[in-house]
């Protein structure tokens, strides 16, 4: 998630459609491609309903480069028996079935750590440290922080909007609002979204590049909410952590369980 705001801020600021457009005599035709949500509403769908995307080349690099590096963490042989040499770009459905081969046999930390991993071996040499120097945990890069993921986390998580939030006894600009979260979408599974999504980012941002970051997702309507500038509970504090299974549409839930049992330590 964080390579995206520092490498790849041109290919994710338009909604995926291709379309044809005569031009000169009507014998020729030039094509426009842009990616993003299609559902006709521009929305995503209403809960219960999956999200329609059509996503580019550029999305689908993206998911391949995360899957891949995840996969080290897998099981490598069964990713081999499904894959072909041929299909090498990777779909969303895809990337997500990578996450949760990760998770399998890893307890809470592990997938944590997995996900850290993940962060750090996708940036050059020294990155955190420069981050740190560029954007200092003021109300500016709080805000400038808000602002861009909004287009550079879009394949990813889905549309969002940048939303006036209050850190610190301050109201400022450095929150964002994800309407329906991709990930927890489509996965449908709590421990995914907490241990390979929220936690991770969180603690990459406030200790890796020194900039408090909170996730609040809202497990009734799959939005999301994060705050720049909010230091994160601990687990043992956040809501999250007493969150049960979607018991209907989570292939790795157990219904006798009051809790997830991927946010069992």
């Amino acid at each position: 998630m964080v390579v995206l705001k520092l490498q790849s801020a041109q290919f994710f600021t338009a909604p995926c459609e291709i379309r044809s457009r005569k031009r000169g005599n009507g014998q020729k035709f030039s094509r426009i491609i842009r990616c993003g949500i299609a559902e006709a509403s521009g929305e995503p769908a209403p809960l219960g309903q999956k999200t329609k995307y059509n996503d580019g080349p550029f999305e689908k690099v993206f998911m391949t480069l995360f899957a891949k590096k995840m996969e080290r963490y897998a099981n490598s042989k069964e990713q081999m028996k499904k894959i072909g040499w041929w299909d090498f770009l990777y779909d969303y459905e895809r990337f997500v079935d990578a996450s949760k081969r990760v998770m399998q046999g890893k307890n809470r930390m592990q997938q944590q750590l997995v996900v850290r991993e993940v962060l750090l071996s996708m940036l050059p040499p020294g990155a955190p440290a420069q981050f740190r120097k560029l954007f200092p945990p003021t109300k500016w890069a709080c805000e400038f922080n808000a602002s861009i993921t909004v287009p550079f986390f879009q394949w990813l998580v889905g549309p969002s909007e940048v939303v006036e939030v209050e850190v610190n006894g301050m109201k400022q600009r450095s929150g964002v609002h994800i309407k329906k979260c991709r990930y927890l979408e489509n996965s449908g599974c709590v421990g995914m979204c907490v241990n390979m999504c929220k936690i991770p980012t969180q603690d990459f941002f406030t200790n890796e590049f020194g900039l408090p970051l909170t996730m609040n997702p809202n497990f009734e309507d799959m939005s999301c909410e994060m705050i720049y500038g909010q230091v994160p509970p601990p687990f043992e504090e956040d809501p999250v952590s007493k969150q049960p299974c979607y018991k209907d549409i989570c292939s790795m839930s157990n219904p006798s369980s009051s809790l997830c049992p991927k946010l069992l330590a």
